[in-house]
């Protein structure tokens, strides 16, 4: 026995839950399937923020999508960056009147703060979790819509296909497979990939199930060579990479090496608000010339009591491992943080494939181009949301009357019943093989890249150890690792220029007379694609 919904929605962070919040205002019946819990996911980890162009005296879309142009390095989509530039402020507004708790201003406005690389304050935020803000009241309001059937620990094993259209997809829920077919549309929202990776300021679920499922589905991939390695994350031995929120450093923190210079000047006249690539480097370089650590020092933005009460969240957790952001530096390191490639695309989030769409982390629309600018990650997820409810309900056609609310109903969220079925078998990597491979992608493959290096890093993902295992939670995942890590390692060495996020020691130049271009992959072949217009720099 199956389930069957107008949409599916696969992943539960902000991409997913406004996507099926405006598909269930447009009185479509939508199926939210997430492999962990309703509160899990990228966006409930975020903290910076969401840029939008609010304070119209002194900001303005055409600035935000400057900034957006700059940061991209020439490979953004300017259409895409224009749209979330534009249209940004308004999805905001309607969050705040959903009830998420931005913090306010003294006279009561949404209050911003000004991030690195942005030219002024357009940053809304709550405290240090403006993500869990987000997350905690979307997940509300789904789980309390009378058209909206969240379905926890349920991981999408693949999609289901027939005559070039995608019609739902079969998942795995306490041990049994259910086939879940969408009326009108499957949608991918099942965030990052940056477990990938040794250093990551990811939660453990981000871990590329999207790019594998699209992959399997021949669905076009695009940039997956451009992740992000954010500049500051905790860097205590035996600690997670915690992240350190870009806002530190915009409202005054500031980077010092074990002698107390501010070295990151050396690297970019901007110092410390230099775009998130050029910082992150520049500390990597640091601790290689060092040999030591380097530290981020929020003293000189103001008292111990302003401090904890401005990134409470951050000095909890580092807190519990012997930091005290109020009256010491924090140790810190590059870590891998966002991924601007993933699903290709088109404005309204459709990919190649009929009735399926991607938004949020997992989808590459061009916005970000080479390097994402802070606060647009969140400003993408809201904006992409709701043109992707859009597009469905344009194809759902007149058997579907518009209207509704995004109000919570007194009866709760319909709970599904998925039949008992065999799982399938997958071919994955061992569970013990797993840290293994995330070393070697740090080593090879993060802020600083060589020929040598990704050629030997290929040859080794090729040759990766698998065996059959039944198609759980964890296969899936080991799965989509070494399915995500090939990926990133044969098109960061096809790549033979330094841009944005992706740094080629042996090509360290920006080459936009041959790589002003995305490398496109369907399956195992690749084709580079050439920029219709070429984009700002």
């Amino acid at each position: 026995m199956g389930m069957q919904s107008d949409v599916l929605i696969i992943g539960s962070g902000a991409a997913g839950l406004l996507t099926a919040l405006h598909c269930a205002h447009k009185h479509l019946d939508v199926t939210l399937v997430t492999k962990g819990t309703i509160e899990e996911s990228n966006t409930a980890w975020a903290q910076g923020g969401v840029a939008a162009s609010l304070d119209l005296e002194e900001d303005s879309a055409t600035a935000h999508l400057a900034d957006t142009l700059a940061a991209g390095a020439g490979l953004c989509d300017p259409q895409a960056a224009a749209i979330v530039a534009a249209e940004a402020p308004r999805r905001v507004e309607e969050l705040h009147a959903l009830g998420v708790a931005f913090t306010l201003s003294a006279t009561g406005e949404l209050a911003l703060t000004r991030e690195a690389a942005h030219s002024h304050a357009r940053t809304v935020y709550a405290e240090d979790a403006t993500g869990k803000a987000i997350q905690t009241t979307l997940a509300e309001r789904a789980l309390h819509h009378p058209r909206v059937t969240v379905l926890e620990r349920a991981a999408a094993q693949r999609l289901m296909l027939r005559d070039g259209r995608c019609h739902g997809a079969a998942i795995i829920r306490n041990g049994a497979q259910v086939e879940v077919q969408a009326r009108y549309a499957t949608v991918l929202a099942t965030g990052g990939i940056g477990r990938v990776f040794e250093r990551t300021t990811n939660p453990p679920g981000a871990t590329g199930d999207g790019l594998l499922l699209a992959a399997w589905a021949g669905v076009e991939l695009a940039d997956v060579e451009f992740v992000q390695f954010h500049p500051t994350a905790l860097a205590v031995p035996g600690a997670p990479a915690l992240l350190v929120s870009e806002a530190a450093r915009g409202e005054g923190g500031i980077l010092v090496n074990r002698e107390g210079r501010r070295f990151c000047f050396d690297a970019d006249p901007r110092g410390e608000l230099a775009p998130r690539d050029v910082v992150a480097r520049a500390i990597f370089r640091e601790m290689q010339r060092s040999g030591a650590g380097v530290w981020l020092d929020l003293r000189p933005i103001g008292s111990p009591q302003f401090l904890r009460s401005r990134f409470p969240n951050i000095a909890a957790a580092c807190a519990r491992f012997g930091v005290d952001i109020a009256t010491m530096p924090i140790p810190v390191g590059p870590a891998a943080h966002y991924h601007m490639g993933g699903i290709r695309t088109d404005l309204h989030g459709r990919t190649n494939v009929s009735h399926l769409y991607a938004v949020g982390e997992c989808a590459c629309t061009g916005l970000h181009g080479a390097n994402r600018l802070a606060g647009n990650s969140l400003a993408e997820c809201l904006v992409f949301a709701g043109r992707v409810a859009d597009d469905i309900l344009g194809g759902a056609g007149d058997s579907v009357q518009a209207g509704g609310t995004f109000d919570a109903a007194p009866d709760g969220a319909r709970s599904g019943q998925p039949g008992r079925a065999t799982p399938e078998i997958l071919e994955a990597p061992s569970p013990e093989d797993v840290p293994q491979l995330r070393t070697r992608m740090w080593q090879a493959a993060s802020v600083e890249r060589t020929a040598d290096d990704l050629s030997a890093l290929c040859d080794e993902l090729r040759a990766w150890p698998v065996r059959q295992a039944e198609g759980s939670r964890g296969a899936l995942e080991r799965r989509a690792l070494l399915t995500v890590a090939r990926y990133i390692a044969a098109a960061a060495l096809l790549r033979e220029e330094s841009r944005g996020a992706h740094f080629r020691r042996d090509f360290p130049a920006r080459d936009d007379a041959h790589w002003r271009a995305r490398i496109v992959w369907v399956g195992d072949s690749y084709r580079v694609e050439p920029l219709a217009v070429p984009a700002a720099s």
